[in-house]
């Protein structure tokens, strides 16, 4: 099995915290979307005949594309690529959300809805120079459901530099009453070549401490769980049967083919990406050719990826598989720091499997970067 992901890099404006590749010039997005269609054909053998199980919309913003755009790219996945679709899902802002839209995205055969919420404050939606209204956002679920979509996602985004955690309570609260299914939540961060990085360059912005942000975490983790949401990876909680299959698939390191400007592809020994250039992009396929260059990537950068991609979900990683995959006892070579952790109470080390606890979990990338493998433990 294996997934299709489509990058849809353009956005009516530029949110102040995104660092993901984007245009706000939108006269290219016909020219963007027949590059698309051109890539999907000259690379339909990378995932060499396996089954497609997911098809990913994002961006950007891939609730700009028009039905003819939408009908046209799915079109050719269809024609082109053996499917036994279990999930179709297609990023959405609230703004874009009305009736005859919605309608024909599940007349396409788009089953799931990840809505770009952030948050239901109208003063932090101004902050974030977001293009819908608190209204819209409130109301985007409700007018989704009328239309027949059964499946949501919600993103939020915690860490608002704000006096209290009023905020957070409220928007969380909001979120979990409108029962989404899905709620992805991701702490708000400052990339240099952003409005909020060049605010903080300049001093008019100061981002909130380590332990304010870590507290809204916690309260995170407590208010899905009481909600009946698990907690399967780090920024992402999932009713029952209501995980994001094609992100799960992503951890599990299941190949998948990306597809437009900046987009990632994994075809289960290598990866690789196209360049963040809509020209270059743009360009390349009209000569006939594609832009994808493989990864330089050596098997202890696979090792290192996948414990710090498994230590952040709630299956956390298989010791014996691992070792089968990479001949790499990390039990003996890391020992001394998984005891470490464990004794902490930030690492649960348990039939041959390792995960972290909730306490862990706020301590992801620094525990992970303390068990990677160099080339003089490898052996």
């Amino acid at each position: 099995m294996a997934g299709i992901y489509i990058h849809v890099p353009f956005c009516r404006q530029a949110c102040h915290y995104c660092d993901f590749h984007f245009s706000t010039n939108l006269s290219q997005m016909e020219n963007l979307v027949q590059g698309m269609i051109k890539e999907l054909q000259l690379r339909k053998d990378y995932l060499a005949g396996q089954t497609i199980q997911t098809i990913y919309f994002g961006g950007g913003t891939p609730s700009l594309l028009t039905e003819k755009w939408l009908s046209e790219i799915l079109e050719k996945i269809h024609h082109l690529f053996p499917l036994e679709l279990k999930e179709v899902t297609l990023e959405a802002n609230p703004d874009d959300l009305n009736e005859e839209k919605l309608q024909v995205w599940k007349s396409l055969g788009i089953d799931r809805l990840s809505l770009g919420i952030q948050s239901f404050q109208p003063e932090i939606l101004k902050f974030y120079n977001r293009s819908h209204s608190s209204e819209q956002a409130k109301n985007a679920i409700s007018i989704s459901r009328n239309a027949g979509f059964e499946k949501f996602s919600f993103d939020l985004i915690y860490g608002f530099p704000a006096k209290d955690h009023r905020f957070w309570e409220i928007d969380l609260e909001l979120a979990i009453l409108q029962n989404p299914g899905h709620i992805s939540a991701y702490s708000l961060t400052v990339e240099s070549k952003t409005v909020l990085g060049n605010w903080l360059q300049k001093g008019k912005f100061t981002p909130p401490d380590e332990d304010f942000v870590a507290e809204q975490f916690e309260f995170l983790q407590q208010e899905t769980e009481k909600a009946g949401y698990e907690q399967y990876e780090i920024s992402n909680f999932g009713k029952p049967g209501q995980w994001a299959l094609h992100n799960t698939n992503y951890w599990k390191g299941i190949p998948y083919l990306g597809i437009g400007p900046s987009a990632h592809s994994f075809d289960g020994k290598s990866r690789g990406s196209n360049p963040s250039s809509n020209p270059k992009y743009i360009k390349s396929l009209e000569s006939g050719e594609t832009c994808f260059e493989i990864e330089e990537e050596s098997l202890l950068d696979r090792a290192n990826e996948q414990v710090l991609t498994a230590l952040r979900t709630s299956w956390g990683l298989n010791l014996e598989e691992f070792q089968t995959k990479y001949s790499i006892d990390l039990a003996k070579a890391k020992g001394k720091e998984l005891e470490k952790y464990k004794d902490a109470g930030w690492l649960i080390w348990e039939n041959n499997t390792l995960s972290l606890t909730k306490s862990g979990k706020l301590l992801a990338d620094s525990i992970a970067a303390e068990l990677f493998i160099y080339s003089h433990e490898s052996g």
